[in-house]
């Protein structure tokens, strides 16, 4: 099997890898010490016992390659869409067994019509003993329909031209059951060259085959699942493309009034869940829009509701409507939806002429600020959370920021694992940036890689110097 190092780095492995890499070099241990035991144990055409031993060195052969194969499987992870199974996998279907196969022989002699059968045949067929062995005139009468004439031709090109049989059939037993049978035959040939009797091992592999189907199924299912995932994946990343800002580099609203960068961080699996969202807009008469939230729920379904919420909170927002009055309609909004959600925002309208932040939040964090290398949260306001109740009232405030400030926005998310007090440590790093742009690189580099299992937003907004005096 391929190495697990790549080019460059090694390819993460889950916890239980080594074990089945354990498994797989025993497997192809043992295979090797049964090959030497087949190629040693000569099919003496005289000796039946020998022609026994033979067979089963076969199988189990046979079975171990299986075995291989589906603990490469494993190992390599959920099966993908353009993984086959190995020929002797998807033929034969043998793997790991809770029990081992019943397995029998039996011998036609086609010059004395004698038949014997090994006694876990009669299990197998479920046939009374007192009845005998069934010659092979007998034996397409069990078969199931469908399998008769491949099971005649196969058994006619061993008898005739001496041919090996290595295949399948169905047979239905006394008690109405079906049963899958794998034989493994070869005629035995007399002194001068003629078919003298056949020889053939049968396998009762109906457990091994419902296993199988088992198998399969489950990695069909788990395929079609995996392809809905990534296509919700895409849906949600256009999404969220489609209604979040997609800045390149610092975005300035009125001239010197705000620097602004904003980030979404997807979660630790790398692909967007869709539900967070961070906004800045610039409003009629010069004052922004800042905004931060999430909502619960995960996939389309979160990230239509997201864009839903946030378009009307956009347009609320143009037509004037203040921080506090906004956030109840929201609220209205989610509580009245067809589709029930929460949700947390925080929602800021900032004046340049005034340098005013005027601010309202929705059972979300508050605002951060960072003045002079120093950051605080601002005193929380009352808010419950969008959709929580009816005819919610929601608390507003107002704070003046100075030249040089530094707003910082985000979703509870950000800091879920490790705290505000984390953000808030990186006040010297973000009052020492450049940019906003840089700040929210700072921000990025610190909470990035903790091992969210959701979004996280984070929009950072840089008061500027040219505005009046404090």
């Amino acid at each position: 099997m391929p190495s697990p190092l790549s080019a460059d780095r090694p390819t993460p492995q889950p916890p239980e890898r080594r074990v089945v890499e354990s498994l797989i070099s025993r497997t192809r241990s043992l295979r090797g010490d049964v090959d030497a035991v087949r190629r040693d144990t000569v099919a003496d055409e005289h000796d039946s016992r020998r022609r026994w031993q033979r067979a089963l060195c076969d199988l189990a052969v046979h079975q171990l390659d299986d075995l291989g194969a589906h603990l490469g499987q494993l190992s390599n992870g959920l099966p993908q869409e353009t993984a086959v199974a190995p020929p002797a996998a998807r033929e034969t279907g043998a793997g790991i067994r809770s029990a081992p196969s019943r397995v029998g022989s039996a011998e036609w002699n086609l010059l004395t019509d004698e038949v014997s059968w090994s006694p876990e045949l009669y299990e197998i067929f479920g046939r009374p003993r007192e009845k005998g062995p069934m010659t092979l005139d007998e034996l397409p009468s069990v078969v199931v329909a469908e399998d008769r004439g491949p099971l005649q031709t196969v058994v006619t090109d061993c008898l005739v031209d001496g041919r090996t049989i290595d295949s399948e059939f169905r047979v239905v037993s006394a008690d109405r059951r079906i049963r899958t049978l794998h034989m493994t035959a070869e005629p035995v040939l007399d002194a001068d060259g003629f078919t003298a009797s056949m020889w053939a091992v049968l396998r009762d592999v109906s457990e091994l085959r419902r296993r199988r189907r088992a198998v399969d199924e489950s990695g069909d299912t788990l395929r079609r699942r995996e392809r809905g995932v990534r296509s919700e994946q895409r849906l949600v990343a256009e999404v969220q493309k489609a209604v979040l800002p997609s800045w390149r580099g610092p975005l300035r609203s009125a001239p010197g009034a705000l620097d602004l960068a904003g980030r979404c961080l997807p979660p630790a699996g790398g692909t967007p869940v869709g539900a967070d969202w961070f906004d800045a807009l610039e409003l009629p008469g010069g004052d922004t829009l800042l905004t931060v939230g999430d909502l619960t729920g995960h996939g389309v379904a979160a990230a239509s509701t997201m864009a839903m919420l946030l378009g009307a909170l956009r347009g609320m927002a143009v037509a004037g409507v203040e921080p506090g009055r906004l956030m109840g309609h929201l609220n209205q909004l989610l509580d009245t939806a067809d589709r029930p959600a929460l949700g947390s925002a925080v929602c800021c309208r900032y004046r340049a002429e005034t340098r005013s932040l005027l601010w309202a939040q929705a059972g979300h964090p508050a605002p951060l600020l960072f003045r002079d290398g120093t950051g605080r949260a601002l005193t929380p306001l009352d808010g419950v959370l969008l959709g929580a109740t009816s005819g919610a009232a929601y608390e507003q405030a107002e704070t003046t920021l100075l030249p040089g400030d530094l707003l910082v926005l985000h979703t509870g998310r950000l800091t879920d694992r490790t705290g505000v007090d984390r953000l808030l440590a990186l006040g010297p790093r973000l009052s020492g940036a450049r940019d906003a742009q840089d700040s929210v690189r700072t921000v990025v580099e610190e909470f990035g890689g903790t091992g969210r299992e959701d979004d996280a937003c984070v929009l950072v907004a840089r008061i500027g110097h040219d505005g009046p005096e404090a």
